[in-house]
């Protein structure tokens, strides 16, 4: 018990210097790191008022009221956020670290692999999506006069985390599909674009969509099902307790999933 603590702590101290430093080379190029952040921001509030337009067609969305599918959509930006923070390398890992062979000078290094690849690099500018997306959820929990208690805030920051931890498990499992299929671009793109689904109520889909979304690739776990949680739809209640467990199972999936890519993992002798 007393080693898996230090070594958690080394993680940790190691995390902190991982990220101060990546933020400093980041930010020392201010302008191209304001106009990243100012053109991100512009990019999720454009998104967002596609909410707004939609209910002025709209008066329900699956007996979904506008402030609830704002809140909903407000919640997602905080799970997505944190996981664009730590994604960058899970995009580039078949390009930059198998073909291009960095992936070496990974493992010679006394540190987890995987360690290495998630936390070396990071998307600083994604901090404003949790920024917003809190913006977007206090908005609308006051036009729904949402009552907050401590365990309300407790609940949204462990969901939120799930969420991170749902989403970051899904695509690197998809991201260890190079140690055997060698591309730089990667199997990534067809579910990144399943992401934008679960900012939605899932009862607007399909039985099929549903069961995707919940049970396959399960990113309704990651926003939808929480946010019904805090907003009290009864009829998604029973799925609240399953959150931590899919975000535990994903992940386990995902590590596993690496440490027999990393068995079969041959050098590109270069």
């Amino acid at each position: 018990m007393r080693d898996a603590l230090l070594n958690l702590k080394r993680h940790a101290t190691l995390l902190g210097s991982y990220f101060a430093q990546y933020a400093k080379v980041r930010v020392s190029y201010r302008g191209d790191f304001f106009i990243s952040a100012a053109t991100s921001m512009a990019a999720t509030i454009f998104s967002l008022g596609f909410v707004f337009v939609l209910f002025k067609r709209v008066p329900t969305l699956s007996n979904w009221r506008m402030e609830e599918v704002v809140f909903l959509y407000g919640f997602s930006l905080i799970p997505f956020g944190l996981f664009n923070i730590f994604s960058l390398n899970l995009y580039e890992f078949g390009a930059t670290y198998i073909m291009e062979g960095k992936f070496d000078r990974v493992l010679l290094r006394p540190l987890s692999s995987l360690f290495q690849v998630v936390f070396d690099a990071f998307r600083i500018e994604s901090l404003q999506e949790v920024v917003v997306g809190l913006v977007v959820v206090i908005w609308a929990s006051r036009r729904l006069h949402y009552p907050w208690h401590a365990l309300d805030v407790l609940l949204l920051a462990f969901f939120a985390l799930c969420g991170g931890l749902i989403y970051i498990s899904v695509f690197l499992f998809l991201s260890t599909f190079s140690f055997w299929f060698e591309d730089r671009i990667g199997i990534h793109p067809p579910f990144w674009n399943l992401l934008a689904f679960g900012r939605y109520p899932l009862s607007i889909y399909s039985s099929y969509i549903q069961f995707l979304l919940s049970w396959i690739i399960p990113f309704g776990f990651a926003t939808f099902y929480p946010a019904s949680r805090l907003l009290g739809h009864t009829e998604f209640r029973i799925y609240a307790p399953l959150i931590p467990l899919v975000a535990a199972a994903t992940f386990a999936l995902a590590v596993t999933s690496w440490r027999i890519g990393l068995r079969r993992y041959s050098s590109t002798g270069s």
